[in-house]
């Protein structure tokens, strides 16, 4: 590993907070279909683009990774 560069995995909190909905909404979504219930499926991609509009929202806020500068040097 080059000294000064640190790897991230994104342990943010608009990660983590897109996580966690994204999960709770594919996992409301995937039992309301077992059950034919299309209310619920609905229901339950809504809260996943909730996840994605609020994890791009914390992002934008500041509370997510910062992009990585690309310079000559990096490359």
């Amino acid at each position: 590993m080059v000294e000064g560069k640190r790897n991230s995995h994104g342990s943010t909190p608009a990660a983590w907070t897109l996580v966690v909905l994204v999960t709770i909404g594919i996992t409301v979504s995937t039992v309301a279909l077992v059950f034919g219930h299309w209310v619920g499926f609905w229901i339950g991609a809504a809260i996943v683009a909730l996840g994605v509009i609020v994890g791009a929202v914390m992002r934008a806020a500041g509370l997510g990774q910062r992009p990585r500068s690309t310079t000559p040097a990096d490359a």
